[in-house]
């Protein structure tokens, strides 16, 4: 009996120990969830280039800014410049992509084969890529989310003004109708803002001629200025870069010769404002909202709705591409025109006016458009 008393005591004691220790276990696996709830997302930016462009990579670090405004402590982020030195590009996304961020942004076709090649390897991360997409049909992207951007729309707008200006009276305006494109390579994502400017052109006059240019780059602004300068000898009294750091050089070929610019993917005369004499010349700016896609991104992540494995094309609807009216539009920009713009851009967001795109158009087709509008 006593023999039977002990064993029972025994096997009591046991089972308490046992409901002890899963007690413990249960409280733990609570912490840890807590824990990981209370953790903030981390979120690295990726710059192929430097900061300072004024422009397109400029406008990506002001997305990680409006994100920490968004979110304050709920997120970490980094914004890590990789200069314009493509030996770093592979090194540094495979780099961050080992370390504990939870998002990596980056952007640009130059990052997309890196991308396709990596991010494969590290499927417990997650991947924003802008003003590209990834090829899914390559496979194990599914935790990539693309973002594309019709700047063909912006351009429209841009290209619409331009004709606009170039046949007024405007005191910088001449007699020609020719207006310049600056371009920072002959890539699609480029040409894109081309064929729109074009179109824009042509839908104000169908005589309209269209002094193209390609830098080569985006980083050297004297060829840039150089290039624009000959634009504006050519007789063009107002030109669009798309070049990024580059085409800043177009700026202060306007300010030399006087003449009128468009900025692009930034609002260039604001950013350039304590120099009133070439502020005063920028007219507007296509605003690329890079910055706006990224906040857009994030908050569709907290809400579980981002789209990885897909992606999307962004424009006037969603205010992910835009036109400067700052106070120097107001200024400069006669209000006709200004109304005129406003009703273009209400009929292109309603589908009344549809924009060419330069994506998937063969090169025959876009040398024909190019060539339709050569001085």
């Amino acid at each position: 009996m006593k023999r039977l008393l002990r064993l029972i005591t025994a096997s009591l004691l046991i089972f308490s120990l046992l409901l002890v220790g899963c007690g413990k276990n249960q409280n733990n696996s609570s912490n840890s969830n807590q824990d990981s709830k209370d953790k903030p997302l981390k979120i690295v930016l990726l710059i192929n280039g430097t900061l300072g462009d004024k422009s397109f990579f400029d406008s990506a670090n002001n997305g990680i800014e409006l994100i920490k405004k968004e979110y304050g402590s709920k997120v970490e982020t980094k914004t890590i410049e990789m200069t314009y030195d493509q030996s770093k590009w592979e090194p540094t996304l495979q780099d961050v992509s080992e370390q504990d961020w939870d998002i990596i942004i980056l952007g640009t076709w130059q990052m997309t084969e890196y991308l396709e090649k990596i991010a494969p390897q590290n499927p417990d991360k997650k991947y924003i890529i802008f003003d590209t997409s990834v090829d899914y049909s390559k496979g194990n992207l599914s935790n990539v989310y693309s973002i594309q951007y019709k700047q063909n729309e912006g351009s429209f707008l841009a290209g619409a003004l331009a004709a606009k200006i170039t046949t007024s009276n405007m005191p910088n305006a001449n007699d020609k109708k020719i207006i310049g494109f600056l371009g920072g390579m002959d890539i699609p994502v480029i040409n894109d803002f081309l064929v729109g400017y074009i179109q824009g052109a042509k839908y104000v006059d169908k005589d309209i001629k269209v002094a193209i240019s390609y830098i080569g780059d985006f980083a050297d602004s004297a060829k840039g200025k150089e290039m624009a300068m000959a634009q504006y000898d050519q007789g063009a009294d107002i030109g669009f870069n798309v070049a990024g750091q580059a085409g800043l050089g177009q700026l202060d070929a306007a300010k030399e010769k006087k003449k009128y610019a468009i900025g692009v993917d930034s609002d260039q005369a604001s950013i350039f404002s304590s120099d009133s004499e070439k502020a005063n010349l920028i007219v507007t700016s296509v605003l690329k909202r890079i910055d706006n896609s990224l906040l857009r991104a994030i908050k569709m992540h907290m809400d579980g709705t981002l789209k990885y494995g897909q992606a999307e094309t962004l424009g006037l609807k969603e205010e992910c591409i835009g036109f400067a009216e700052n106070e120097y539009y107001q200024k400069i920009v006669p209000e006709e025109y200004r109304k005129f713009i406003n009703e273009l851009k209400e009929k292109i967001m309603n589908g009344e006016i549809t924009v060419d795109t330069a994506f998937g158009m063969d090169t025959n087709k876009l040398n024909e458009i190019r060539n339709s509008v050569k001085p």
